[in-house]
């Protein structure tokens, strides 16, 4: 009792100064060149769309999550024709596949939608927890090509592989989404065995044939989307519970938090969930050379770069990161999503950029294959704004300070070219339209912490000219004559060149 006593403490400690799991220190760079030269790649893309889409999108709920027998908000049921009956609550939700039509599915139009927007790669669940796979995968019939789903007759019916063909023809990254658990294979949820919470109902060291399994079905599902389905850039890994059991109550807390569960919680259950990820990863790169792997939430070699989920890390981040940012609604499509509007939007992805991270964006595709308009409207936004800054974005790198109040940093990687992004404040509603126009821009302000050379040439993106500017003692002042702050070539954000620093 008194050694227990004595690690409460330290771990508290631990847990309060890991913040969130998803960003804590512990990476593991990866060993193979190409892998390192892909991650520098990915680095320079900064933006990127997410999808959550399957047959639940038909009753407009979180994805998976309501068959899960776990207390929490997002597991909630409240469709269906008894959701107080869990078993034929989860029968009703598995046959969403015998209904589920999209028959507007257009992946150009997205693609299309996404490429404007400033976006360079698309990750896509090709089969969430539920187990439902997106893709013609021959190792189940639970899938939307399954002769029992309606749309399987569709020329199209094979959504992954048209997502990923109309997303690579305008220049884009292909990623999959994959979701180790599975809650439709009996090889992890037995149906001999009532499931308990999100982990395999059956102890896999007791069961170890029956876990071999389902490690080999998780292969192949997982080679037939890397050798099927053209270049595949990214294998994005849901589910980090999935994994070889935490060795220790700090890593047990790791894993927790890191899959949405409450700051602080361990859980009651660990089990033993090996699927040989590294034997996969080789297996996954003899088809894709490069391939990055994001095995969530999981410490080691095959967690590639780290996923802070719906936040922004407050500090910069010393490894590759990208912030998953849901753009309106939930992950999965619901009935009329409130969108981020614009200002929201830009702010978070040039505050993320500033960070050193990337911004996948997820909006949620709805039953008949279709986006909200909203969606379209605010991709339109950012695109406006991405193309007069663009260069800001892209291939740079974080440079301290990073961010001082509403000013964000960013480095061309290989130019050092400074950018400082002025964020625009609130502006009070009684100015005039003549005065709200001036007000966006200050006369000047001053971008702390750095300092530019003497011969030194400052210019706003998108304006034309020099800007006259002069260091003082916090940093470098700029001034934005009248004639650029009347004539401003974008909204909501603005971007200053430096050609040198000191």
């Amino acid at each position: 009792m008194k050694k227990l006593i004595a690690i409460i403490p330290i771990l508290f400690v631990l847990l309060s100064n890991a913040q969130y799991e998803h960003e804590v220190t512990g990476y593991v760079w990866p060993e193979d060149k190409k892998v390192l030269e892909k991650l520098e790649e990915w680095q320079d893309l900064k933006f990127g769309l997410l999808m959550h889409w399957g047959a639940y999108s038909q009753w407009g709920i979180v994805e998976s999550w309501s068959i899960c027998p776990e207390d929490y908000g997002w597991c909630e049921r409240k469709k269906g024709s008894n959701p107080d009956d869990y078993f034929t609550y989860k029968k009703e939700y598995e046959n969403l596949k015998l209904s589920f039509n999209p028959v507007n599915f257009n992946p150009e139009k997205w693609a299309e939608a996404a490429r404007d927007a400033g976006m360079k790669y698309v990750v896509f669940t090709t089969k969430h927890h539920d187990g439902f796979s997106m893709f013609d995968s021959k190792y189940t019939d639970y899938k939307i090509t399954d002769v029992e789903c309606p749309f399987s007759v569709n020329p199209r019916a094979n959504v992954t592989k048209e997502i990923f063909d109309a997303f690579r023809a305008e220049g884009l990254w292909a990623g999959a989404y994959f979701s180790k658990p599975d809650w439709n294979s009996p090889y992890y949820w037995d149906p001999k065995f009532p499931p308990l919470d999100r982990n395999v109902n059956y102890d896999p060291e007791l069961y170890p044939e029956k876990w071999e399994k389902f490690v080999e079905f998780t292969h192949n599902q997982i080679m037939e989307l890397m050798i099927d389905y053209g270049k595949v850039d990214i294998l994005w890994l849901d589910g980090g519970w999935v994994a070889e059991k935490p060795a220790s109550m700090i890593e047990q807390s790791y894993a927790a938090k890191a899959e949405g569960t409450p700051s602080g919680f361990i859980k009651n259950r660990t089990v033993n969930q090996d699927i040989r990820m590294d034997e996969l990863a080789a297996k996954a790169r003899e088809k894709q050379p490069g391939l990055i792997v994001v095995d969530r939430a999981v410490r080691g070699p095959n967690q590639n770069y780290l996923t802070p989920e719906n936040r922004v890390p407050e500090m910069q981040l010393p490894y590759p990161w990208e912030s998953c940012i849901i753009a309106g609604g939930g992950w999965s499509w619901v009935p009329n999503p409130q969108f981020m509007s614009p200002k929201q939007a830009i702010h978070m992805l040039v505050d993320i950029v500033a960070k050193g991270g990337n911004l996948l964006y997820n909006i949620g595709p709805g039953p008949d294959g279709t986006w909200p308009q909203g969606a379209y409207e605010l991709l339109a936004a950012m695109g406006d704004w991405i193309k007069v800054n663009g260069e800001a974005i892209y291939s740079t790198r974080a440079i301290e300070p990073f961010k001082t109040d509403n000013i964000c940093l960013t480095q061309n990687k290989d130019t050092k070219e400074v950018y400082a992004i002025y964020l625009e404040e609130t502006i009070s509603e009684q100015l005039t339209a003549s005065e709200k126009l001036t007000e966006k821009l200050p006369t000047s302000f001053t971008v702390k912490g750095i300092f530019a050379e003497n011969n030194a040439k400052l210019s706003m993106l998108g304006a034309k000219g020099n800007l006259k500017w002069e260091n003082t003692d916090e940093g470098v002042k700029i001034y934005i004559p009248e004639r650029i702050r009347k004539n401003l070539p974008c909204d909501l954000a603005w971007a200053v060149k430096i050609s040198e620093i000191q």
